[in-house]
């Protein structure tokens, strides 16, 4: 069997009756996937075996699965398939199109179902129809953002009527904004604000300069994907989710962090516990783990700060194991999120936001 189809019936199961994968079944499944990964995808086993891992010499656990650089889907074609049948195509960020990567998804109904599943449970789990207020890029215009087909998907999905979106190319339209967000609030219905963290920052320079408040219906949540990996201004995550309930009336425990990458079809979200709390604690689905490492790539101790490392068995498609430049530390039940390191070049999606600033202060 496909390992697809096989974590389709997990995702199935999970999102049933909330039956997860123990220990055992995760290791299981994590091999087998990087077994059928060595013998589909040449970079990787090339990559695996200088590594001395082959079919006939495969990892005793999943934590030793080689885990690849994020950097890599700039490097190279890393696909189990002929990527003239992927159903998807991500770009990873980056300054220029040639520094941008690329991620080929081979069936679009796997990173779907992964998707949904995961925001089901994180974001909607009172499952209300609300109305989605996007500060992300239109689908229709970034065909090959993933954060865009997230939220896209995401919006026609599970939203409470038509989805709008506030960015064109890099310039927010804070009128349209806030006449959408005023429409909602006479109706008296629910929004969904999803926004990176530098989109939301200039949203709220651009109210507060007005002298806007408001409060949003109940119900509201804001979705905030993306820091600002040390470029243009840096609000602390404290500071903008304060400026957030202040201006917009949601509360801070409605204000959940979301955190993926275009090389990852899964997602992690702030635990319903930590939300509302300085410190904040990532969880994701059950087929989703992550291991700290430090800078040999050699598990560290829980509450050793290190790199995040993923092993996401919804991407069966590339490689299953990658490694980022993103730091943190393990606590139970998921991991707390520090940041990039300081010396790490900038990506991600907040990119896409980055001359906000600029062109909201000259309005």
């Amino acid at each position: 069997m496909n390992p697809g189809d096989a974590l389709l019936g997990a995702i199935e199961a999970w999102t049933r009756d909330g039956r997860g994968l123990d220990d055992a079944e995760f290791d299981a499944r994590a091999r087998a996937l990087f077994a059928y990964q060595l013998e589909r995808n040449p970079v990787y086993a090339r990559f695996a075996a200088s590594l001395g891992f082959s079919s006939t010499n495969l990892p005793r656990d999943w934590r030793e699965i080689p885990a690849v650089p994020s950097s890599a889907f700039k490097d190279a074609t890393l696909a189990t398939f002929p990527i003239e049948r992927a159903e998807l195509l991500f770009h990873t960020s980056g300054t220029t199109a040639a520094q941008s990567g690329k991620h080929y998804v081979e069936r679009a109904a796997l990173y779907d179902a992964s998707l949904v599943a995961a925001f089901d449970r994180f974001m909607l789990p009172d499952r209300p129809r609300l109305r989605f207020l996007n500060l992300v890029p239109n689908p229709r215009f970034a065909r090959h953002s993933s954060l865009g087909y997230m939220v896209g998907h995401l919006s026609v999905l599970r939203g409470g009527g038509p989805p709008a979106y506030f960015l064109d190319g890099d310039a927010l339209d804070v009128d349209a904004f806030i006449k959408a967000f005023e429409q909602e609030f006479a109706l008296d219905r629910g929004v969904l604000l999803a926004t990176t963290a530098f989109a939301l920052s200039s949203l709220l320079d651009a109210l507060e300069a007005r002298g806007k408040r408001f409060t949003a219906p109940a119900g509201s949540r804001v979705m905030e994907t993306g820091g600002f990996k040390g470029r243009a201004k840096v609000v602390a995550r404290e500071e903008l989710y304060a400026r957030t309930e202040a201006a917009l009336g949601i509360p801070q425990p409605s204000i959940v962090a979301e955190y993926g990458m275009t090389e990852l079809l899964s997602q992690y979200y702030d635990t319903p516990e930590s939300r509302g709390r300085a410190l904040r604690v990532k969880a994701g689905p059950p087929w989703l783990r992550t291991l700290v490492v430090d800078s040999a790539g050699v598990e560290v101790a829980p509450g050793a700060i290190g790199f995040l490392r993923h092993v996401d068995l919804a991407n069966v498609s590339s490689v299953l194991a990658v490694e980022t430049e993103d730091r943190g530390y393990a606590v139970e039940g998921g991991f707390v999120l520090l940041g990039r390191a300081l010396d790490a070049p900038p990506r991600g999606c907040s990119l896409d936001a980055e001359t906000l600033h600029a062109r909201v202060a000259a309005r």
